[in-house]
Formats: C-alpha cells, structure tokens, sequence
C-alpha cells in the first residue's frame, strides 16, 4: 500500500475523452464507450459554457455489452455532483450534491450558466450478472441555441495500476 501514496494519477486513473468540445446544439453528442472492466469506477463529467435560457442538457448514461453499444440500456444513478455559475477559481465554488430517483438522465437547470455535471459509476452498478461491461455519456442536443460542451471520463483505480493503459476503449 505504500506505494501508492507515491504513485502519480496517471499512474491509479486516466482521462479519457468522451466527446471532443462541440457546439451542444448540433446533434447529439454521444460519448465514446469505456470499458469498466479495466477499472474499479469511472467518474463521468460533463464540463460546458454558457448557453440559452431553457437549453438544458440532458445528463445520459448507458451501458452496452460491448464498445459498439450492443444491446445498451440505461445505466441509472441517483447521486449526482454539480458546479453552477460562475466557475473562476477552486476557492470560490463549491460541488453541490444533488440526489435523484434512480434513473439514466439528469437534467440541470444550468443553460444559462456554466456548468461541471459529474456522475461516478462503479464497476458493480452495470448489469455485470447479463455481460454490460461498458458505459457512455452522452447529451441529447440541447435545443436551438449554441452552447460549448465537452465530456470526458476518469477511469481509476486501474486494474494494472503501473503501466497507464491510454486505450480504455476496447
């Protein structure tokens, strides 16, 4: 155990884009697929500027079978971690927990706002026992108006914590 409170992040996690800063209104913006059975939890996060009253994305998580999204399903959560406003610095803004019923979508009221939209999924909350092994974010088009947005995943706890594994997809 030692040698973990030596080891560097990328050496326990990676970062991994899901999709690539877009304009949120174009068309759907459906992330990549990560494989979770390379590690132990994924924190997925959605990181976008401000938009238009109303346009709201729509926090979307699957899961699939495999990285082509075979027989994906929503992949619910109740837990939900958000940064609304002016987002500047560490010091002045803080996470806000948000719980929900269980269900595969989360939809802030941050159009108007900049925004970070993280949801963390362990391992075990797949439908491991049918062979879901992998998840993706997406968000739905946001509507008429231009908002930025970019998504990426947190992959961590490797399953081969020294050697950094930059193709999480399958």
């Amino acid at each position: 155990m030692a040698g973990l409170f030596n080891a560097e992040f990328l050496e326990l996690a990676d970062i991994v884009p899901a999709f690539v800063p877009v304009d949120m209104q174009t068309a759907a913006n459906n992330g990549t697929w990560i494989n979770m059975s390379l590690c132990d939890r994924v924190v997925c996060v959605l990181f976008k500027s401000v938009g238009t009253a109303a346009d709201d994305p729509v926090f979307t998580l699957k899961q699939a079978t495999d990285n082509a999204g075979t027989n994906s399903k929503a992949l619910t959560f109740t837990r939900i971690r958000t940064k609304i406003g002016a987002i500047t610095t560490a010091a002045n803004q803080v996470w806000t927990v948000v719980t929900q019923s269980a269900s595969g979508t989360y939809t802030a009221t941050s159009a108007a706002s900049a925004a970070v939209i993280v949801v963390e999924v362990r391992a075990m909350d797949l439908d491991i026992n049918a062979g879901f092994t992998n998840v993706q974010l997406s968000i739905p088009d946001v509507g008429s108006n231009a908002q930025l947005g970019c998504a990426f995943y947190i992959p961590w706890n490797l399953k081969q914590p020294t050697a950094v594994n930059p193709t999480f997809l399958d």
